[in-house]
């Protein structure tokens, strides 16, 4: 047993004691629920679509969704999201250092080093300090109680690299008692997936602990994959309306790249090698008039990027980071019908990053790169406002603006605005937003070690977006529910690679425009069924990640009261896959593909028992079909996985 394996069976273990200690001494039973009670059939694929009082469309998945889809990661529990798409190498383990594991959201995303998707834990922003972009084995799928999904640019609540924003909710108890949960599954090319949580509220104090493991040999050679992360939160009531939490995560994963499929393979085979600290301290207040929070974070994680090929020989790159800042918002709702949101925001971000040559003399013309400790800041106050017009016929005007104010690229303003409609069982709405990307540390890194033109990064611009919406969501009967969406995108000063002498510069512009579809059919109590799509036209026709048409369906079915069916299907259209940032690379296309997935559950519980299970099985691409997400890079044909869980 290596090490890893055995830190991963000392947590289970040490998880396994406190839940069944928790169990036995626990004063309170739980009420019972009996066989015949009727369950709520889960809405497939996504929980649902909603718009803010701010006019932000939101598009949310639960833990319900991410447990029918069987989804193993973080892209897994999105892909099938209607206007989002993915990118990855293998089952397991995200191989964070290309297109190895990304998500993108209506063409939004492709940027590397850099990104424009805001990924954010419990508001908490989540990223590589130094390269500027997330990684999605630091989100680990099995902490969440829901995802929120923002597809337009969203400056005022999140502010930079916002072009859209993914926000993590974690799990916490709120309802008095004690819950625990295993769960083990394996499948095809001996990809196994142990799960435990458990988690307790007793009067004012409440925790929640849960610990993963994920591991795969991959469907080729050198794609395999592990990843483990362990989540514990605390919380506490200190008076009636204030409340104090605190959060830590670590993940360790590692991720082979497999190479491109008939290329002659490198000597060596690169591993991409991931570990993530974190910690989160929030204060929260909730008051009829008012609502807020104070969020103090830290960030500290390392990459270990080994055995990577330049042509010439093999040499690793070892990446250090830590983030830290503190977030503050507070609600006021000071007359009747209206609120208004303030807010301060102070992220630091960086790191330093070298390349290591063990024993591996590097040749004359190649030199050591060290980019010693080095950090940005952002400092941001921003405030929000809305009131709502009108009883029966409601109108809410909103109107919100971020200042940013950075280390080095001066100040920017994030204005944002919208106009919700609500009458009986129909809401429209309308919104504008500007919002604003900044280089990152990268920056630093590739003008003073690979470019050699010193701090000239300082004159890099942000990146800019102009993002127009307008909606309407329709309840057409008591079982059909649709919405529709219309956007418009407007990117300018994108910063691309240029030569001679080499250098970014703020120079390419673009433009999305689109729509985007779901439906959600309720016939009976226990059927649901979702169908989505978006169409995206994107100018220049080749911008990377952003397929001209994806559509979703999919369908929960409850037999018998015990047997719970899920399908879910998907079509994306051919697209383009390249690194914008550099533009003299030759764009990549790789076809349209179809997936068919599916998973079975049998559920049991008895009344005289405190406990209930579960056995399943799952497949995906049940037809079998070649695709990729990246060329050269192909995805496994159909796969099975079976397991069983229990909760006590």
């Amino acid at each position: 047993m290596n090490v890893k394996s055995l830190w991963v069976s000392i947590g289970v273990a040490f998880l396994m004691v406190a839940s069944f200690v928790t169990y036995v001494f626990s004063e309170e039973p739980k009420e019972e629920i009996t066989l015949e009670e009727v369950r709520v059939v889960a809405t497939p694929i996504i929980e649902g679509n909603w718009v803010s009082d701010y006019a932000n469309r939101i598009t949310t998945v639960s833990d319900r969704q991410i447990e029918d889809l069987n989804a193993l990661d973080f892209p897994s529990a999105l892909r099938r999201v209607p206007g989002v798409t993915i990118s990855r190498y293998n089952l397991v383990g995200s191989y964070g250092g290309a297109q190895g594991g990304a998500i993108f959201i209506r063409g939004m995303g492709s940027e590397r080093p850099g990104a424009e998707i805001s990924m954010l834990i419990d508001g908490r922003p989540s990223f590589v300090g130094i390269w500027t972009h997330p990684l999605m084995d630091m989100l680990s799928v099995n902490n969440l109680d829901h995802i929120d999904i923002y597809k337009g640019a969203q400056p005022v609540l999140f502010g930079n690299m916002a072009y859209g924003a993914v926000n993590l909710r974690t799990k916490r108890m709120t309802e008095e008692g004690f819950i625990t949960r295993i769960r083990s599954a394996y499948g095809t090319y001996n990809t196994l997936d142990e799960w435990i949580e458990h988690g307790g509220k007793k009067g004012r104090f409440d925790y929640y602990l849960t610990g993963n493991y994920k591991s795969s040999d991959g469907h080729r050679r050198d794609a395999d994959g592990e990843a483990q992360n362990y989540f514990g939160r605390i919380g506490y009531q200190m008076i009636d309306n204030w409340d104090l939490s605190l959060t830590t995560s670590r993940t360790s994963s590692w991720a082979d790249d497999p190479g491109v499929k008939g290329s002659p393979q490198p000597p060596v085979t690169s591993r991409f090698g991931l570990r993530d600290q974190t910690f989160d301290l929030t204060l929260s207040n909730k008051y009829k008039i008012a609502e807020g929070f104070v969020k103090v974070y830290y960030d500290d994680g390392q990459i270990r990027w080994k055995d990577q090929w330049n042509g010439v020989g093999p040499f690793d790159t070892n990446t250090d980071w830590n983030n830290y800042g503190i977030r503050a918002q507070q609600k006021l709702r000071l007359w009747t019908s209206g609120e208004i949101t303030l807010g301060y925001d102070y992220d630091v971000y960086g790191g330093k990053s070298k390349e290591v040559r063990f024993n591996r003399p590097a040749p004359p013309t190649i030199r050591i790169k060290e980019l010693e400790d080095t950090h940005f800041y952002n400092s941001a106050p921003y405030f929000a406002v809305r009131h709502t017009f009108g009883k029966e016929l409601q109108i809410t005007p909103s109107f919100g603006l971020r200042y940013n104010m950075s280390r080095y690229f001066g100040n920017d303003l994030g204005p944002q605005a919208g106009v919700v409609l609500k009458y009986k069982d129909t809401e429209i709405y309308a919104q504008y937003a500007r919002g604003f990307n900044l280089p990152g540390v990268y920056a630093v890194f590739f003008y003073e070690l690979n470019f050699g033109q010193g701090d000239k990064w300082k004159e890099l611009k942000p990146e800019t977006i102009d993002h127009y919406e307008v909606g309407v969501s329709q309840k057409i009967t008591r079982w059909l529910k649709a919405d529709v969406a219309l956007f418009y995108d407007s990117g300018e000063d994108r910063l691309v690679f240029k030569v001679p002498p080499p250098r970014f510069k703020n120079l390419e512009s673009y433009r999305t425009r689109g729509i985007e579809l779901t439906a959600t059919l309720t016939p009976w109590n226990n059927f649901e069924c979702f169908v989505g799509g978006t169409y995206l036209s994107p100018n220049p026709n080749d911008l990377p990640y952003a397929p001209r048409v994806t559509l979703t369906g999919g369908i929960s079915y409850v037999l018998w009261k015990r047997v719970f069916i899920n399908l879910d299907s998907q079509y994306v259209s051919s697209r383009f896959v390249s690194n914008p940032r550099y533009p003299s690379a030759i764009p990549d296309k790789v076809d349209s593909y179809y997936l068919l997935n599916g998973k079975i559950a049998y559920r049991f519980k008895y009344a005289t028992q405190k406990w209930e299970g579960e056995v399943f099985v799952a497949g995906e691409n049940l037809t079998n079909v070649h695709y990729e997400y990246l060329k050269g890079y192909p995805m496994p044909g159909a796969t099975a996985m079976v397991g069983a869980s229990i909760r006590f």
